[in-house]
Order: C-alpha cells, then sequence, then structure tokens
C-alpha cells in the first residue's frame, strides 16, 4: 500500500472540520492516505484552482469537497480536474443544509459531482475507498471486510 495520498479532501472553512473528521478517521481507519487542505471557493480561488488542477499530478485519486451555504466549492473543483469529486453538504443554520444539499445536486451538465448525505462525511470516505476499489484490489478487500463486519454485527 502507498503512503502517498490517494485522496485529497478539501473543505471551505475550519469550522467544517469538527464533521469532515469523520471522513478522515474512516480513511483512517482503512489505511488509505489523504491529504486535507481548507480554502474556500470564494475567499481562495487561486489556491482552490492550483490545488485541483494539480490533485492528479501529485497521486490524487479521488476528491471529497465540503461546503455549506451556496456549496459551490465541489463544483469548482470538479471544474479543475478530472478526477471524480464526491461532495459532502454541511448542515448550516439557515436551512439545516438543505441549501447545500440542493446546490450540489444541481450542478451543471458537464461538472458531475457525487454528493452524500447532509454531514455525511464518513459515507464519503467509504465512498472513496470503493471507488479506489475499482482498480486497486486492496482498497477493494478493505471495503469487503467492512461489509462482512457489518454484516456480522
Amino acid at each position: 500500500m502507498s503512503d502517498s495520498p490517494l485522496v485529497g479532501i478539501i473543505m471551505g472553512s475550519t469550522s467544517d472540520m469538527g464533521v469532515m473528521e469523520d471522513c478522515s478517521r474512516q480513511l483512517e481507519e482503512f489505511g488509505v492516505p489523504y491529504e486535507l487542505l481548507v480554502a474556500s471557493a470564494h475567499r481562495n480561488p487561486e489556491k482552490v484552482h492550483e490545488w485541483a488542477s494539480s490533485a492528479g499530478d501529485r497521486g490524487i485519486k479521488v476528491i471529497v469537497a465540503a461546503a455549506g451555504k451556496a456549496a459551490h466549492l465541489g463544483g469548482v473543483v470538479a471544474a479543475f480536474t478530472p478526477l471524480p469529486v464526491i461532495t459532502v453538504p454541511m448542515k448550516t443554520s439557515d436551512l439545516g443544509g438543505l441549501d447545500s444539499l440542493l446546490s450540489m445536486v444541481q450542478m451543471p451538465r458537464g461538472v458531475p459531482v457525487a454528493c452524500v448525505a447532509i454531514n455525511g462525511a464518513k459515507n464519503a470516505a467509504i465512498l472513496a475507498t470503493q471507488i479506489l476499489g475499482t482498480s486497486m484490489p486492496e482498497w477493494r478487500d478493505c471495503i469487503l471486510a467492512m461489509k462482512r463486519d457489518m454484516a456480522a454485527e
């Protein structure tokens, strides 16, 4: 297994970190190496562009993007990379995360993103690992073991 990051996690604000720890913890439990960045599509567009457009060159295979409110981060990242992007809509005080969810699932044609549940960071990590498993047997085996464990509970 590689020590180089295979999953890139990006979030728009440090306030998202509490929820996104579920994503990083699940990846750590699987042993999937990842990198993490906090950068807003609105406040740091150049930083997001550079990170997303160079992700594949750094060995990243899947990106998880978390954002709240207008939640443009996942779509912006998807515009700059050919890699699959999984979005995590963050629960918000204004509309409970429905604003985030709807903005993520309504991406324009040609800029698809996958979307998990509001605050569904753990599922984002599982889906990222499943995507890795399509071409990397060690991650497929990891998911199969998780499913066996769940069935035994």
